[in-house]
């Protein structure tokens, strides 16, 4: 059975890469170790063992010096040389895959460097198109207070799901320093969310009066978010106590089952597409190449390239008709011109060449040189 594979992706300072320890000493408690891989290549030090760490392949201040890079630039750069190996790193996994029930996977702090970028979409698909894979978007509860930035990072987490179009569970982090209660009942109780949006000071003021526009807008993005609340599954967990990581365990089984029978039918209904999409592609390509080079697909109707020619009426059954005063031709295979041409027949060759060239020379008609003649000149 393919090992479950978890990308933990989130803002700059959610508890990512504690999230990450945490889950891994939590599954090793439990005697299933996770096989553990690091994309980040700018941290200086993960507090948990990596199986595969891309520091190992590229070196993120070197990247910054031979490139002429920012931060950001460079772990782009780093993330495009370590997902043109991508292959050798699924292979790796699958060698484990008996062994081992989860894959983690920890990307970079910076979001948008990992889920914009090429790199990060080459390295989410090679894992999605061989392992049932699960985006858990771990999110900051005590800076999520507010609906305002509440509802931004909803949104946040919207546009992941639509670009990785991958089961999605929305971890609140730091449970220990503030419950997540608050965030759940604004997910699943629409009128809870609209008085807290009504008490926001931020938002309305001290005095308690509306800026019309904000109010309005996070009013109605509160509205479109009611459909994306529905896919997905929200836990509340603490990465310092280890509280709630059973309840996070759960939700990925059945975000597994929900790709098995969801995800996986639709990633290769669109594999299918493109791979037609190529064939038909390839034929149109084929078909171009013959109607430029004049021609006829003369194959069996049945094959899948189809010729843009149309049949022509035949009425001699397929025999080639010559012209009357078309010289009859006689051909020879190879093996009888090497049986006729030897050292002893030099002689009678050269002089059956000469007599053929003396008798076409002769029965050129004048006609035909003019012909010719006006050919050349033309």
């Amino acid at each position: 059975m393919a090992p479950s594979t978890v990308i933990c992706i989130g803002m700059a300072g959610s508890g990512k890469t504690t999230f990450m320890q945490r889950l891994n000493s939590h599954l090793h408690a439990k005697k299933t170790p996770p096989y553990v891989i690091n994309l980040d290549p700018a941290v200086l030090k993960v507090p948990f063992g990596a199986n595969i760490d891309i520091r190992d392949s590229v070196k993120y201040k070197k990247v910054m010096e031979e490139y002429n890079l920012g931060p950001n630039g460079a772990i782009v750069t780093s993330l495009n040389l370590f997902s043109t190996k991508i292959d050798q790193v699924i292979k790796l996994v699958e060698k484990r895959s008996e062994s081992v029930q989860n894959v983690i996977i920890d990307t970079p702090g910076q979001i948008e460097c990992f889920i914009w970028s090429a790199s990060g979409a080459i390295i989410t698909e090679a894992f999605a198109s061989t392992f049932p894979t699960v985006v858990a978007y771990i999110v900051d509860t005590p800076r999520n207070s507010s609906p305002t930035t509440f509802i931004s990072n909803m949104l946040y987490a919207c546009s992941i799901l639509y670009k990785t179009k991958l089961p999605m569970i929305i971890v609140f982090n730091k449970t220990d320093v503030k419950k997540a209660d608050f965030a759940k009942e604004w997910m699943s109780d629409f009128e809870a969310f609209q008085s807290a949006l009504k008490n926001d000071q931020e938002l309305n003021g001290e005095d308690g009066t509306s800026s019309g526009y904000m109010s309005s807008l996070v009013n109605s993005m509160s509205l479109m978010l009611e459909e994306f609340y529905s896919q997905l599954d929200v836990v509340g967990v603490s990465s310092y106590t280890g509280e709630g990581f059973d309840e996070f365990l759960s939700a990925v089984d059945n975000k597994v089952d929900e790709y098995n029978e969801y995800y996986k039918a639709e990633r290769d209904r669109i594999l299918k597409k493109k791979e037609e999409d190529e064939k038909k592609r390839q034929a149109k390509s084929l078909n171009k190449l013959m109607k430029d080079m004049d021609l006829k697909d003369k194959q069996n109707k049945d094959t899948e390239v189809l010729s843009d020619y149309e049949d022509e009426e035949d009425d001699n059954n397929g025999e080639v008709v010559r012209d009357e005063d078309e010289p009859e031709r006689e051909y020879t295979f190879p093996e009888d011109r090497n049986s006729e041409v030897n050292e002893h027949t030099d002689a009678d060759l050269q002089a059956r060449y000469q007599a053929a060239f003396d008798q076409t020379s002769k029965s050129a008609s004048t006609d035909t040189a003019e012909k010719i003649a006006a050919y050349i000149r033309r």
